[in-house]
């Protein structure tokens, strides 16, 4: 019985050294100076740190990042991956290739290029996607940040299928967005945010458990009413913030 306790007792202190361990890099990440300011600006509105653990990141995981836009969380993510991990990122990677990926110690993050094909439709303010693959499989975490509401359903379901089919068994994906009223008809003013039932039950139809959710980003004060880009709602945005699980 002793033997016992002492492998338990073992086995929660090697996991809280662990925490402690990603933790401490993902807070040195934060304080790089090689950060833009442009960037630090927005640390207490997005609470990095928080929100990675919340998605049970370690230093030690292969992680995909989802269109990640112009690096802000790639500037996090590489640097803490970068000795024991492997950061991946996808579709519409253009703008981090010409950027952040040229810059000192980026060079160990992977593009993976696919024939995704990100269009904006002729007809709606909506992105399509042609069918691909990603091309890499036993991934341990996806994480996409207000990102999905840019697609319509059918570009959704490709991705979300492809994350599905990439992520090893008991792999997990983390997902932050904007919050659109639920059951809402699309309008100019709410395009750019997406109903959090409707981003669970796409998850749920594609073969994803839902594992939890936090609080992290709901902001009471955005009325959920106004573009995410208006001067009044911007960096203030309600967000719903969820982990997914492949089964």
């Amino acid at each position: 019985m002793k033997i016992l306790i002492a492998i338990l007792l073992l086995a929660v202190a090697s996991f809280a050294f662990a925490a402690n361990e990603i933790d401490a890099k993902v807070k040195a990440a934060v304080a790089a100076e090689s950060r833009p300011d442009s960037d630090r600006v927005r640390d207490d509105n997005r609470m990095p740190l928080e929100t990675l653990d919340f998605f049970g990141m370690k230093d030690n995981m292969r992680v995909l990042e989802l269109l990640p836009g112009r690096g802000w969380y790639t500037r996090l993510l590489a640097p803490a991956l970068a000795g024991n991990g492997k950061l991946y990122v996808a579709i519409g990677t253009e703008r981090i290739e010409e950027g952040v990926l040229r810059e000192p110690g980026f060079d160990k993050v992977k593009v993976l290029k696919t024939t995704a094909n990100q269009r904006r439709s002729e007809v709606r303010r909506m992105y399509l996607i042609d069918e691909f693959e990603f091309g890499v499989d036993n991934l341990d975490l996806v994480l996409t940040f207000r990102n999905l509401h840019n697609f319509d359903k059918e570009a959704r379901d490709e991705i979300n299928r492809n994350v599905f089919k990439s992520l090893r068994r008991g792999g997990l994906y983390g997902v932050v967005d904007h919050t659109r009223r639920h059951m809402e008809p699309p309008t100019f003013e709410n395009r750019r945010r997406i109903d959090p039932v409707v981003v669970i039950k796409e998850m749920l139809d594609v073969g994803f458990e839902f594992v939890d959710f936090t609080d992290l980003h709901y902001r009471p004060d955005d009325e959920l009413e106004y573009e995410v880009g208006r001067r009044s709602v911007t960096g203030n945005t309600d967000r719903f913030t969820f982990l997914f699980r492949k089964p």
